[in-house]
């Protein structure tokens, strides 16, 4: 383990520049920061927002294009929208607030009460006791307007398929509603149900462009990815993580999103540093405390036998 006085001198070459300063902390800070959430700008990622980016710059017209990010569980569409929605935040006037992008979920039982409700919450806006449907409407489209809202955000949108038919149906057509009275880009995301809800409308599917993240596999992206987790680790010592055989490893252990693949690299990473082997490797992969999804499972499910 190097000691406190011993940081200036490390080789950090095989760090990004910006993890640099955070291999220099102490044990304690660098598990904290490893703990933290970065954004890994992987090629699909970066296609993902600069997609939206696309979408945000259109001009209005009559029919406006949409996209459907869909995915896996647990598979980056959250963290993509993340990362646009720090790009464009509200930006507060002394006479009004400007917010570019909305994004809301859909909720667990969807109706547009409640969807609408979810979209005045977003706005900040105070609502009253029992209101009704056409006037949550209209003041959704109206402050929507006056905000300046250039792109809807709906997450969580495969939620659609947990009501009834009438219910579905009716949601559906709010969609359609929304896309042709604001005239701004929709922006579903979700998983495969998702795509199943809006291909149930065939005017829907034709406006929602499909944008997919499959599972990862062996192959020149995923290799890219570990290099970028390896390079943005605070380790004193090189990670060598993007092989084929430790490629094959990392995605049987996490199933294949890249949500489960950064948890079990976190881990490892906090492994690394807590042990002083200040690498990400087969040791530090065992020692890391992580579970699978389907062992956590298993493991829930025997205990409520």
């Amino acid at each position: 383990m190097v000691n406190a006085g011993d940081y200036e001198t490390l080789d950090l070459s095989h760090l990004h520049p910006s993890a640099h300063p955070v291999a220099r902390l102490s044990v304690d800070e660098r598990v904290q920061q490893i703990r933290a959430d970065r954004w890994i700008g992987y090629p699909k990622a970066v296609e993902a927002v600069a997609r939206l980016e696309t979408l945000l710059g259109w001009p209005k017209k009559q029919r406006m294009p949409n996209l459907l990010l869909v995915g896996p569980t647990n598979n980056g569409k959250s963290m993509i929208i993340e990362r646009f929605c720090r790009d464009h935040q509200p930006i507060t006037e002394p006479d009004r607030e400007h917010i570019p992008v909305v994004s809301v979920q859909m909720p667990s039982e969807p109706s547009p009460l409640r969807f609408y409700t979810a979209i005045l919450a977003a706005l900040g806006a105070p609502m009253r006791p029992r209101p009704r449907v056409i006037e949550l409407e209209q003041l959704a489209l109206s402050l929507l307007r006056e905000v300046g809202a250039r792109m809807l955000i709906i997450d969580e949108l495969h939620n659609v398929l947990a009501g009834r038919n009438d219910v579905r149906r009716e949601f559906l057509n709010l969609l359609r509603f929304l896309g042709n009275e604001l005239r701004i880009p929709l922006v579903g995301v979700g998983t495969r149900e998702a795509y199943l809800a809006v291909r149930s409308d065939d005017q829907l599917e034709n406006r929602f462009e499909p944008f997919v993240l499959p599972l990862w596999e062996v192959n020149d992206a995923t290799r890219s990815l570990l290099a970028s987790f390896a390079a943005a680790f605070p380790l004193h010592q090189p990670s060598v993580i993007d092989t084929d055989d430790m490629a094959r490893y990392l995605l049987a252990r996490s199933e294949g999103t890249i949500g489960e693949l950064a948890r079990l690299l976190t881990a490892a990473a906090v492994a690394a540093v807590e042990s002083g082997i200040e690498a990400i490797d087969h040791r530090t992969l065992t020692m890391a405390d992580y579970t699978g999804p389907t062992e956590r499972r298993r493991l829930f499910e025997r205990e409520l036998l």
